[in-house]
């Protein structure tokens, strides 16, 4: 019967083996993971668990007591070694496990500052695993001052979370204004706002020189020369694919794992989901970073895996809290060439993205009326009248008539 292993015992990989037992495959199925912790949601981790709002087992996506009763092996704390695809083998720890279908649910890892301008010190942090938290829980103390390398979400959230807690922030953007990758000014300016408003300083434009200290992080050196203090550094500038074993075997490597429609790699016993995989997109080859693409993606992979045949569609959306603000995505705004704003009404505002008259993605603050529409709007492909939409006038739910 067919043995079904799993590398990467995140979002995707929890989601792949839940969704083959429940499609009703029967043999065994292997999760490893690096980490010590069960499958667990990261979104959490930069918000309610740094807050100290949420105990670890909450994080965990389902208890301990599912795995057995579903047969699922969890091969937890020890990472994968090596992948022999001619022999259909993974080495972990000591061992070697055989496999008939292989599934890499590798994720991503945060970009590190190099050491050579002290991304190594003691007090410079990531944010991407419970460990990474667990270990900067402690310098969130009311008062000392945190310094955000990179604007983000990853930096932003974290300094929201800083700033309610009373401590001194300051985030440095490279880019003349946060956010600047992924959203439209309108969004960048909004977001500046916020953080203005509860205190945090947002160095827009300002290149990091090196961090300074002997042994620990005191403080960072700028482009320009000038000096900060800082009792902490928190480093916010991106995530890479995890690569490297699909590579060491020798996979074809896009922009990710690249896999074809069905989410199997360029080894016919091998597939790949989540934040590691790109896939055929608009004549093109996208990679998403998110929660929902890690699920549903990997829920086509198991059900191709068991020879359902059905190419994956991406229904792409995100979020974001900071303060009492809930940023819910729908869409993906690349190539946009105008912008739409509807409200704000009380705290809701909405940003439409579009290029030409074709609606793109929308950014919907503290509105979750204007997400949940401008989420239909584009998965049935349509696209509302610019003028009715920016009308205040005009009831949400007629534009779905569009």
């Amino acid at each position: 019967m067919t043995h079904v292993v799993v590398i990467g015992a995140g979002q995707a990989g929890a989601a792949l083996v839940a969704k083959l037992r429940a499609t009703g495959h029967a043999g065994e199925i292997t999760l490893i993971g690096e980490e010590t912790a069960p499958p667990y949601q990261r979104p959490p981790l930069s918000k309610a668990y740094l807050m100290g709002e949420m105990a670890e087992e909450r994080l965990w996506l389902r208890n301990q007591e599912y795995y057995a009763e579903q047969r699922i092996t969890l091969r937890l704390g020890q990472p994968v070694t090596a992948i022999d695809p001619k022999a259909r083998k993974v080495t972990v720890g000591g061992d070697t496990i055989a496999y008939d279908e292989l599934a890499l649910t590798t994720g991503s890892h945060p970009r590190r500052l190099p050491a050579a301008i002290g991304g190594d010190l003691a007090g410079v942090y990531a944010v991407r695993t419970l460990a990474d938290v667990d270990a900067m829980k402690a310098e969130f103390v009311a008062g000392r001052r945190l310094v955000i390398v990179g604007g983000g979400y990853i930096g932003l959230e974290a300094a929201a979370v800083a700033s309610k807690l009373g401590l001194d922030v300051t985030v440095l953007e490279m880019a003349p204004r946060i956010l600047q990758r992924v959203a439209a000014p309108e969004t960048s300016g909004y977001f500046r706002a916020l953080h203005a408003a509860h205190g945090v300083k947002i160095l827009e434009e300002t290149g990091l020189e090196r961090l300074l200290g002997d042994g620990r992080v005191t403080g960072v050196r700028l482009a320009d020369g000038t000096e900060l203090p800082a009792d902490f550094v928190i480093a916010g500038v991106g995530i890479l694919p995890g690569t490297a074993l699909a590579e060491a075997a020798g996979l074809a490597i896009e922009n990710g794992i690249k896999t074809d429609e069905f989410g199997r790699t360029s080894d016919p016993h091998i597939w790949s989901a989540g934040d590691c995989a790109s896939f055929p997109w608009q004549g093109g080859r996208l990679r998403l970073e998110s929660v929902g693409n890690a699920i549903d993606q990997a829920e086509a992979v198991a059900e191709n895996i068991l020879g359902l045949g059905k190419p994956y569609q991406a229904k792409p959306w995100f979020w974001s809290d900071q303060y009492d603000c809930k940023l819910q995505i729908a869409g993906l705004n690349t190539g946009y060439d105008s912008v739409v704003t509807r409200g704000p009404e009380g705290d809701a505002v909405s940003f439409w993205y579009f290029k030409g008259d074709t609606l793109l993605a929308v950014d919907a603050m503290n509105d979750p009326r204007a997400y949940m529409v401008g989420k239909r709007l584009i998965e049935n492909g349509k696209s509302p009248s610019k003028a009715a939409l920016a009308d205040p006038a005009t009831v949400m739910k007629d534009l779905l008539k569009a």
